[in-house]
């Protein structure tokens, strides 16, 4: 668990990071935002499609070997990234090397072998735990990479992060080990039959289509509220400062919601978050933007942040158990990350089309109330309900 939570915070810590080189390459490159914005939302939706595939081969051999290998494409993006002097390095870089990487080193591929390791009645203070020691990657990060930009430029920075991803390597052996079902019923049945289940439960349809807007809003704000600071007047430290108590915060939201998860309705825990961030958007954006608003929004974005990870994956598990988890999560976070990949190409689309994010901060604000409607129809029962319902259940499907 420790390990796993270190994993994730190299790996979400720096991926959150990316956010700050917006400015420097696109000025030093003569780029528009939506160069690297497109880069960005391609890396997300790569990421997402990559991720069931990811998660269906760590349910048969175990996450080790899966996380090595996206340590190691993670890296090579990152060093790509660092000579990138075309819009296509940049695709290829920070697009395809780091977006697979992620699917494969990520925090789903990790929350998989977290559930699978913690008896039910602890999975969601578990998954809570994982998130909150990942959650710690972006407030240590983005500083590192900030004060690297400003002392020796965007290139060096990217490499420092480069070598701060190599440890991922190391911490990877403490995952390894191969998955086992948890009942009869999830020995019995196969990925086809778990992917047909899938398809027809409607309380996993909803949660998946919910999923896809928290990616729209969290990665919207995370790939474009330091350039959207600046551009109110503020200076880029604060944009920093931004993402950083994001990650700050972030810690507080997944160990709170991790154990709230445990003891109260999931579902109704998701709703309360999507309705909490359209609330903070728009009196963000209709207030004045100054520092103190800035770092209040903040706080209460991080609250929900990585909040939303373990519910979504501990509702997976009440519906089907732990056998397949890596693949069934991974389709939920493929939706995830499609949202994102919208929520960034089009803010950046956006902005160079009329000079604002109006239209994306309000479309977020929207989509979040959306969200929260479509958690009420899903039926739910507790963690030890749900996994003696599926060890008494006939095998098959």
């Amino acid at each position: 668990m420790i390990c796993g939570g270190l994993i994730a915070w190299l790996t979400t810590g720096t991926r959150q990071s990316l956010a700050l080189f917006l400015q420097p390459m696109s000025f030093d490159m003569n780029w528009g935002r939506e160069v690297f914005s497109l880069a960005m939302g391609l890396q997300l939706l790569l990421w997402g499609m990559a991720q069931p595939i990811a998660g269906a081969i760590s349910d048969k051999i175990g996450a080790a070997g899966v996380i090595v290998f996206g340590a190691a494409l993670y890296i090579i993006g990152l060093v790509l990234m660092s000579e990138a002097g075309s819009p296509l390095m940049l695709y290829l870089s920070l697009g395809l090397f780091i977006g697979i990487g992620l699917s494969a080193a990520g925090f789903a591929v990790v929350f998989a072998a977290v559930a699978r390791a913690v008896p039910p009645r602890r999975r969601s203070v578990a998954l809570g735990i994982t998130g909150a020691v990942g959650s710690v990657g972006q407030f240590a990060m983005i500083p590192v990479a900030q004060g690297v930009i400003g002392f020796s430029g965007w290139t060096a920075s990217l490499l420092v992060l480069a070598a701060c991803m190599s440890l991922v390597i190391p911490l990877s052996v403490a995952m390894k080990g191969r998955p086992e079902a948890g009942s009869p019923r999830e020995v019995e049945q196969s990925l086809l039959q778990a992917l047909r289940q899938a398809r027809s439960h409607s309380g996993f349809v909803y949660l998946t289509t919910a999923f896809f807007v928290c990616g729209f809003q969290t990665l919207f704000i995370g790939s474009h509220l330091p350039a959207f600071v600046t551009d109110s007047g503020l200076p880029p430290e604060v944009g920093a400062l931004s993402l950083a108590l994001i990650g700050a915060v972030n810690v507080v939201g997944s160990l709170m919601f991790g154990w709230l998860g445990g003891r109260y309705s999931k579902r109704g825990l998701l709703a309360f978050q999507y309705l909490l961030r359209s609330a903070a958007i728009v009196l963000y954006v209709l207030l004045p933007i100054t520092t103190v608003s800035t770092c209040i929004f903040a706080g209460v974005i991080g609250l929900t942040w990585l909040g939303t990870v373990p519910l979504v994956s501990g509702l997976v598990v009440q519906m089907f158990g732990i056998r397949h988890i890596g693949m069934l999560f991974g389709i939920t976070f493929f939706s995830h990350q499609l949202g994102g990949f919208l929520g960034t190409w089009f803010g950046g689309l956006l902005f160079d089309a009329y000079g604002n994010y109006d239209i994306i901060w309000w479309t977020s604000a929207w989509l979040g109330v959306t969200a929260a409607l479509l958690h009420w129809p899903i039926e739910e029962r507790d963690d030890a309900a749900a996994e003696l319902a599926r060890a008494q259940a006939v095998p098959g499907i």
